[in-house]
């Protein structure tokens, strides 16, 4: 019998497992500093050092509409917003602190518009919330293992009301799960070392999540974080143990399977560049045919991909990752058939690209030009027709005379005419779309 916790998540993940391609949004008041989202942490910090940020949060530029025409253009079916970082800063107007967007002289619930935003246009949003709080008073200073003062004797010995903090965090998220809608996904960061599971008192926080919003799907980082899935991997999970699995700047090398080998849902959260928020010198891009291949590889393992941007402090999405971004998206206008509602396929990954599938629908992507024809292995007669997905037209099985030793596989030529290796009619990634006999 079906686990009944199991049972829900299924239910609750099917637009998921459908949409494989999500955007991740990090913005808050590290973008002035623009060495990256965890720089109070690495520079030890102190509050009195960093609240003068929100002086200067002005977010002229901060226009979410031509954020979520950038998500829809790229091909994202999801986007996820930081609503509260580590740093403690809202973008948000929480009645429980002062540290927030609408005191900063941009004066404006941010979150709200992010999501009035993307909705109009079709795509399903999420809220990232940091369950932890490095502004707090009443959250763990010295000998934490990330808090910006750890190491700062002047807080060593200093008590925490821990249960305080709780009851300020619980009471963020409840505003946020009952204040601005329908929300279709919470992104909980993270667990680390003893802070995890009753720690937050999880059970108690999930349970005033699924009352508020039943339908709304959660990461696993109450519980673990990017080095442990937790208890998703087992056969009896937790109830905090998340709808899907959130593996950070890797994708698992089988995919993610429970301890029965049976799938569960997961998502890669990867980087355009080297940082999640906004960092002025990191140029280090990944290109389009890199996230194209990322996409590619993570359906191909029954994931989804959620991609970051980072915009500056004006809220402006750097111009490289609009570019990028739109270069994706004019693939994917081809070839999303190949992404949207597939997974893993029946058969083994091939030497040049990898297999998507859906139904009887397999999508061959073609990688890397080969010598030669290109081998469909173990196919000989399983195809009914094949036809190159972004404008349907032919591509015939060959039976070259080289061939022929080879009978237990199929084989075809982008172009039925060759007989010899040609450029790949899109050398970022070929899809030929084969319909399987039934």
């Amino acid at each position: 019998m079906e686990n009944q916790i199991v049972k829900e998540r299924t239910e609750r993940t099917k637009w998921y497992n459908d949409a494989r391609f999500g955007m991740f949004i990090h913005w808050g008041l590290y973008a002035i500093p623009a060495r990256g989202e965890w720089v109070r942490s690495n520079e030890r910090m102190p509050k009195e050092e960093y609240d003068v940020f929100m002086d200067e949060f002005y977010a002229e530029n901060y226009n979410p509409k031509e954020w979520a025409k950038l998500a829809k253009k790229a091909g994202m079916k999801y986007a996820v917003l930081t609503a509260k970082h580590h740093d403690g800063f809202c973008l948000y107007d929480s009645r429980y602190t002062d540290f927030k967007s609408t005191n900063a002289p941009c004066k404006r619930d941010l979150v709200r518009e992010f999501l009035d935003a993307f909705r109009e246009e079709g795509i399903k949003v999420g809220l990232y919330f940091s369950i932890i709080d490095w502004r707090r008073e009443d959250y763990p200073h010295y000998g934490d293992m990330f808090h910006p003062m750890r190491d700062n004797e002047a807080y060593k010995g200093m008590e925490h009301d821990f249960d305080g903090y709780l009851t300020y965090m619980h009471n963020q998220v409840r505003e946020l799960l009952t204040n601005y809608g329908h929300l279709d996904l919470m992104w909980f960061d993270f667990s680390y070392g003893p802070m995890n599971c009753e720690k937050w008192k999880a059970s108690e926080l999930i349970k005033m999540v699924r009352e508020i919003q039943p339908h709304i799907i959660i990461d696993n980082r109450l519980e673990g974080s990017a080095e442990n899935a937790g208890s998703i991997r087992t056969l009896n999970p937790t109830a905090y143990s998340g709808d899907f699995a959130s593996p950070e700047q890797m994708i698992p090398p089988q995919g993610i399977r429970d301890a029965g080998g049976n799938p569960i849902p997961w998502e890669a959260c990867i980087t355009l560049n080297n940082h999640w928020g906004y960092h002025a010198h990191d140029k280090h891009y990944k290109s389009a045919k890199m996230i194209i291949h990322t996409l590619v590889e993570c359906v191909s393992k029954n994931g989804n991909l959620i991609l970051n941007v980072g915009p500056d402090a004006t809220g402006r999405i750097p111009r490289e990752s609009v570019e990028i971004l739109t270069e994706v998206g004019e693939w994917m206008e081809e070839n999303g058939r190949s992404i949207y509602g597939c997974g893993i396929s029946e058969f083994p990954k091939p030497e040049w690209g990898r297999f998507t599938q859906n139904g009887n629908k397999l999508y061959a992507h073609v990688m890397e030009e080969q010598v030669g024809a290109i081998c469909l292995p173990e196919m000989a007669g399983k195809a009914d027709r094949l036809r190159l997905l972004k404008d349907k037209s032919e591509v015939k099985e060959t039976h070259f005379w080289n061939l022929k030793e080879y009978q237990e596989n199929a084989f075809f030529f982008f172009d039925s005419g060759a007989s010899d290796c040609y450029p790949l009619p899109d050398e970022r990634d070929t899809v030929v779309e084969i319909l399987l006999k039934e």
